[in-house]
């Protein structure tokens, strides 16, 4: 059995400060699972609904059965979070749909909602961390985290975020962070506004959006989709389309113009194709102790001597990469990260 307890119970001021003026929404009285529907104003207006249930994306919310229009779905490569289990679901509103376009972010319509849960452990002792909600409003998108409850029959909004001791799979004792509110917009934030990061067309295996269209919950499927490898896959797999694609789901969202990392010259979008963009015989930006005493992001057939591998194989604070959303080391992407450099020419 996991064992989780929450640390840092106090109330972040910027968090706070940030949500003074929000309204929250009441809990509803109990529903039986049988008539549970997603409720559609707390997706819509302009309030933070207190617990997850508020919303009705379950009907059954400590096995993560999902209600009606609650789809779920998983991605080709995952981002990594210390090892955790990701349950993820999309919500369309009835009679609405989803807009592919290329292969990037599918475009979804106000009303709907991204929904990703957090969990560790197997069977009877999986246990529920945290589930974050991006919700699309008619202002643009809105990130709020819930952390659950010790009963499992719930999540709670958790405004100043949470700290919450546990054990990895790979046998780490770790103090998870829970990000509060404020925090969500460091990974989502483009041009100063949210956006969603998972549900890219070339991410999406061409199953799920096939089905997806069938049910006429999308438009059509995208040209460019379902063009990542998968991660279990990743032994035998296209080293470079392996390696690019975690670069692209794991660091891309910081590393990308107009993001918060824009500032490094760094562009490891999938998309990109510039050799130099990507860190190939580039300096970086600002030297310190994060570059190891290296002088390149990378150095082609080198691992050992490019800045990146070293910064994804520590766990220092300033030193670590990606430095927000995990404390563990992935020693499986920087694995094929280093696979990549060496094969470079």
């Amino acid at each position: 059995m996991i064992a989780t307890k929450i640390i840092g119970r106090g109330v972040l001021a910027a968090a706070v400060l940030a949500l003074s003026s929000a309204t929250l929404v009441p809990s509803p009285a109990p529903q039986a699972a049988q008539t549970i529907a997603v409720n559609d104003t707390a997706v819509l207006e302009q309030r933070l609904p207190r617990k997850l249930s508020d919303f009705g994306f379950f009907q059954n919310p400590g096995q993560q059965v999902p209600a009606a229009n609650v789809v779920p779905y998983r991605l080709n490569i995952p981002l990594y979070s210390d090892g955790a289990e990701k349950l993820r679901f999309m919500y369309l509103p009835a009679g609405s749909q989803a807009i592919g376009d290329g292969e990037g972010l599918l475009e979804l319509p106000v009303g709907a909602a991204l929904i990703k849960t957090f969990a560790f452990g197997e069977g009877d002792d999986r246990q529920l961390i945290e589930t974050r909600v991006l919700l699309r409003r008619a202002d643009g998108w809105l990130a709020l985290p819930y952390k659950w409850n010790d009963e499992q029959t719930d999540a709670r909004l958790a405004i100043a975020g949470a700290r919450v001791d546990l054990t990895t799979p790979a046998g780490e004792d770790i103090s998870y962070r829970v990000p509060n509110k404020n925090q969500c917009k460091e990974c989502h934030g483009v041009d100063g506004e949210v956006v969603p990061i998972g549900p890219k067309a070339r991410n999406l295996s061409a199953d799920w959006l096939e089905d997806l269209a069938g049910a006429g919950k999308l438009n059509a499927v995208p040209d460019g989709h379902d063009q990542l490898p998968l991660w279990e896959n990743r032994e035998t797999a296209d080293v470079t389309a392996t390696a690019r694609g975690y670069l692209d789901v794991n660091c891309a969202h910081c590393h990308r113009p107009g993001a918060t990392a824009s500032n490094s010259g760094l562009d490891l979008r999938w998309e990109q194709d510039d050799p130099h963009a990507l860190g190939v015989n580039k300096r970086p930006v600002a030297a310190g102790r994060g570059s190891g005493g290296h002088l390149f992001d990378i150095v082609p057939g080198d691992a050992d001597s490019s800045i990146m591998t070293f910064r994804m194989r520590s766990n220092e604070a300033g030193v670590a990469m990606p430095e927000l959303g995990k404390t563990t080391i992935d020693q499986d992407g920087a694995d094929i990260v280093t696979r990549w450099i060496e094969e470079m020419q």
